[in-house]
């Protein structure tokens, strides 16, 4: 009998077969997938073809799939109306869960996921997989050794000239509560404050722009239909902290700018800054700290990776070093990594940016 730990799959679209199951699988010695679920049988046959062993079962149903007692830990991979109420019963079912991000579509959904994760006893993280990047983790440590003093403005930046997403359910609005905003905007929000370490939310004001959604033969890779699209194709917020700490926050598919930034941040602090250039959808980035010494002012540069020849060094993919941290707490008892009340933090904004837009109006927490 196997000792690994048995994974469910329940949503086998793009983001499960792109980032969860490659990394799962490089973790073949300590898990198995043993289950696949999603509305599309055919997909959840796909994907366990690929992935899963010959003994693997797939489901039509998400909840006949939580009826398998023998499954440790679910993936929940589908749209972002349901990552609540399949969460909460995965949750409830006995099961340790990794949920895609965002963490659910409002703050009202997301609050059940943290209250039955305390119920039941089981681990829940969310899927900000960019916290696991290079140059991401340098940056964190910098400001965890308090290299930039204290962070009192971060820009976080979320930002593409031309690249609605075409796939998937991305511009129904019904299935995933808004855009940009919603999708790519949440990455470089976590990021900032994850750097500020600063959860305490005081106001948001909030913009959100439907200008662009009808201009779609320069998108990339292929235009997009304008009658399909029915959310944002950007956003901006002011977010105050309670502390008097700011965030400015900014996130687009489509926008006149050649300055790309997506999933990256600035930092402001008393002691040093930091900034973080380049795309990740394009494989580049550039972090800098600058700031003062000895009455002069300096910029340093990380430099990632190592310049030996023919050796492609040990850094690791942001999704596999996901699931090993996930691992390591499941198995270990190890500290989250991603905390669900920091995510919690995150779709409280991220609403509260939908809301100041629709009203007008600051919104106050």
């Amino acid at each position: 009998m196997s000792d690994k730990l048995k994974f469910g799959i329940i949503g086998c679209g793009a983001i499960a077969n792109i980032k969860h199951m490659p990394a799962l699988k490089s973790f073949s010695g300590k898990l198995e997938m043993t289950a696949f679920c999603d509305i599309e049988l055919e997909r959840a046959e796909k994907t366990k073809s690929e992935f899963g062993g010959s003994d693997a079962k797939i489901y039509e149903n998400y909840q006949e799939l939580l009826k398998d007692k023998s499954i440790d830990v679910v993936h929940v991979c589908t749209p972002n109306n349901s990552h609540s109420e399949i969460t909460v019963a995965a949750l409830r079912a006995g099961k340790h869960v990794l949920c895609e991000k965002p963490m659910a579509i409002n703050p009202e959904e997301a609050k059940r996921m943290l209250d039955a994760a305390k119920e039941t006893g089981k681990l829940l993280t969310i899927g900000y997989q960019n916290r696991y990047r290079e140059d991401v983790q340098f940056l964190h440590d910098a400001c965890e050794a308090g290299r930039l003093g204290g962070i009192y403005f971060a820009k976080a930046h979320a930002i593409r000239r031309r690249a609605v997403p075409t796939w998937g359910v991305f511009l129904d609005k019904e299935k995933q509560g808004g855009g940009p905003l919603i999708d790519i905007g949440t990455h470089a929000l976590d990021i900032s404050l994850w750097m500020m370490n600063n959860y305490e939310v005081d106001s948001v004001t909030g913009s959100v722009f439907h200008k662009l959604n009808n201009k779609p033969l320069a998108n990339r890779p292929i235009p997009f239909d304008p009658a399909k699209f029915q959310v944002e194709d950007s956003a901006f917020a002011f977010i105050r902290m309670k502390n008097g700490a700011s965030i400015f926050l900014e996130a687009s598919w489509a926008l006149n700018t050649t300055d790309e930034r997506e999933a990256m941040c600035t930092l402001y602090g008393t002691e040093a800054g930091a900034t973080m250039r380049g795309s990740t959808m394009k494989g580049t980035s550039n972090t800098y700290i600058n700031g003062e010494d000895f009455g002069k002012l300096y910029e340093l540069e990380l430099q990632a990776g190592n310049d030996i020849p023919f050796f492609a060094g040990m850094k690791e993919d942001p999704n596999r070093a996901e699931v090993r941290h996930w691992l390591d707490a499941v198995l270990a008892g190890k500290e989250l990594v991603v905390k669900p009340e920091q995510a919690y933090q995150v779709t409280c904004i991220l609403d509260a940016v939908y809301r100041s837009a629709d009203t007008g109006k600051t919104v106050y927490f």
